[in-house]
C-alpha cells in the first residue's frame, strides 16, 4: 500500500504541475525507474489523471449552443467567458496551462510510459503484459480522438489527407523534439489501427473498473471516431457490438429507486469506458430547454430551477438534485451506444432498428404509461433522424460532445449560426454556419516552444 501511495502522489506531482511546463506536452518529466513490476504499471492506469476529464471536458461545453451565459464581460476576460465567445486563444500568458492540447498530451504520455515499459516489467504472465498494453493502447486512442476533433478540420474524406491534424507522440521522453503535425487522413489510420490492434487482448469485462479497457470499451470508442468520420453505418456497427459485449444496463431515470448510490460515476451500472467530468451549473440555453417533453424524467434529475421562465435561471446541477449525478461520465454509456446505432440505422433508411435503439433509450427516460406510450413512431425517415437527434442533444448535452455534433453537422449544413448576448440582449459574439472557430487554433503556449509548428487560422 505504501509503495502504491508513493507511485500516485510522485504522479499526480508530474501531472498536475501545470506551469513550468516541457513544449508541447506541458508536463514535466516523471520518475520511470518508479514503475518496476507489471503490478506497479497496472495501479499506472488506475491514475486519477487518466480516469478524470473534468477541465477540458467542462471547458468544451461552454463552446455550445446548449449554455446561456449573460454576465459577459466587454471584452471577455475570464477563461469561461472567452472559450464561451469562441476567442481564437484562451489566454495571452504563454507561462500558464494549456488546457484541452497540454490535458490530452499529459495522457497520451503516460499511456506511451505504459507501452515502452511493460515489457520489460518484472513479474506478471504475458498475457498480463499484453492486457495492460492494449488497454494503454486504447486510452492513447481515445486521448488522439479528443485531440483530432478539436484542433483538425471536421473529417472529410476528400481532404483528410491534407488537413493537418496534431503531432502523433509515441515517446514518453518530453525532452525530444516535437513533430510536425500528421495530417487529420493518418491521425485517423493510427487511432482505429492502435483500437483493432487492442482487442483481441483487452478483458471481456470491465464491470469491475469500468475506466479501465475492456472489448466493448474499444468498440464503443471505434462507435465514436465513426460517427465523427461521419461513416455511420461503421458507427452503428460498432455501437452494437459494443452493447453485444457489455454488461453495462442503462439507469431508469424513471424510477429513482433504480439510481446508483455512489456518486463515483465512472462506477455507474451504465458505464462502458468511464471518463469522470465536472458540469456544474450551467445555465441552459431556452433553446435547449425548450427540446424537454413534460414527461421528461431528466427535467428534474439533472436540473436545477426547471419550473422558472427567467433567462438563465435553470442550471444544469445533478449534484442539488441528484446526488448520484453530481459528476458527469463523458466517457461511452449504453445510451450513447443506442443513439449512434440509431442514428446510423436511420441515416440508412431501415427505420425499424433505428425506433427500437431510438425508444430504448426513451423507455428509460420518459414517465407513462403502458411503457409503449413512451415510444417514438414514424415511417418517414426524416423524422425518425431528426428524432433520433434531439433525443442525443437531450441525452448528452454536457458529456463533452455536443460541439462534436455541431461540428459534424455543420459539415452537413444543419448548424444555423449560433450568437451569444449579454444581459440587455445585445449581440457579443457570433458562431457563423462553417467558421473556422469550429477548428480550435493550436494554443500559443505551444507555439512559444515551437515556433514552426503551423497555426490553424
Amino acid at each position: 500500500m505504501k509503495k502504491f501511495k508513493y507511485i500516485v502522489i510522485q504522479l499526480l506531482l508530474c501531472c498536475l504541475a501545470f506551469s513550468g511546463c516541457e513544449k508541447y506536452l506541458d508536463v514535466e518529466p516523471k520518475g520511470k525507474q518508479l514503475l518496476k513490476t507489471t503490478s506497479d504499471f497496472d495501479l499506472w492506469l488506475n491514475s486519477n489523471v487518466l480516469v478524470s476529464e473534468t477541465t477540458g471536458d467542462n471547458l468544451m461545453n461552454y463552446m455550445t449552443d446548449n449554455i446561456d451565459m449573460q454576465n459577459v464581460n466587454t471584452p471577455p476576460t475570464t477563461l469561461a467567458e472567452l472559450v464561451y465567445t469562441w476567442a481564437p486563444q484562451f489566454t495571452t500568458d504563454v507561462s500558464t496551462m494549456t488546457y484541452l492540447w497540454g490535458e490530452h498530451y499529459r495522457r497520451i504520455s503516460l499511456f506511451n510510459t505504459v507501452l515502452l515499459g511493460i515489457d520489460a516489467a518484472g513479474g506478471g504472465t504475458a498475457s498480463q503484459k499484453s492486457s495492460l498494453k492494449a488497454e494503454a493502447l486504447l486510452g492513447r486512442a481515445h486521448s488522439y480522438f479528443y485531440l483530432v476533433n478539436e484542433y483538425a478540420k471536421p473529417y472529410n474524406a476528400a481532404t483528410a489527407a491534407t488537413d493537418l491534424a496534431v503531432p502523433y507522440i509515441t515517446s514518453d521522453d518530453v525532452s525530444q523534439k516535437t513533430p510536425a503535425r500528421s495530417t487529420t487522413a493518418e491521425m485517423h489510420k493510427h487511432i482505429i489501427d492502435d483500437i483493432n490492434g487492442a482487442i483481441p487482448s483487452l478483458p471481456e469485462d470491465n464491470s469491475n473498473a469500468r475506466f479501465r479497457g475492456s472489448k466493448a470499451a474499444a468498440y464503443s470508442v471505434l462507435a465514436r471516431v465513426y460517427l465523427y468520420r461521419r461513416e455511420y453505418s461503421e458507427a452503428q456497427r460498432y455501437a452494437e457490438l459494443a452493447l453485444a459485449n457489455t454488461k453495462a444496463v442503462m439507469i431508469d431515470l424513471t424510477n429513482s429507486a433504480s439510481f446508483p448510490t455512489t456518486t463515483n460515476v465512472v462506477s455507474h451500472p451504465d458505464v462502458i469506458y468511464g471518463r469522470s467530468s465536472l458540469a456544474l451549473a450551467l445555465p441552459i440555453s431556452a433553446e435547449l430547454k425548450s427540446m424537454f417533453a413534460s414527461n421528461d424524467a431528466r427535467r428534474t434529475v439533472l436540473y436545477y430551477n426547471w419550473a422558472s421562465n427567467v433567462r438563465g435561471a435553470t442550471l444544469f446541477y445533478a449534484a442539488v438534485v441528484t446526488q448520484a449525478f453530481q459528476l458527469t461520465n463523458s466517457g461511452t454509456t449504453v445510451q450513447e451506444m443506442h443513439l449512434i446505432a440509431a442514428e446510423g440505422a436511420a441515416r440508412s433508411n431501415n427505420l425499424t432498428i433505428a425506433l427500437a435503439h431510438l425508444n430504448e433509450v426513451r423507455r428509460n427516460r420518459y414517465t407513462g404509461t403502458p411503457v409503449a406510450s413512451r415510444d417514438f413512431n414514424s415511417t418517414i425517415q426524416n423524422e425518425v433522424l431528426d428524432e433520433v437527434l434531439a433525443e442525443r442533444r437531450r441525452e448528452l448535452p454536457f458529456h463533452g460532445l455536443r460541439w462534436f455534433d455541431m461540428r459534424r453537422l455543420d459539415t452537413e449544413n444543419k448548424m444555423p449560426a449560433v450568437t451569444r448576448t449579454n444581459s440587455q440582449n445585445t449581440v457579443i459574439a457570433t458562431l457563423e454556419p462553417h467558421s473556422s472557430k469550429y477548428t480550435l487554433q493550436i494554443p500559443i503556449q505551444v507555439l512559444a516552444f515551437n515556433p514552426d509548428m503551423i497555426q490553424n487560422p
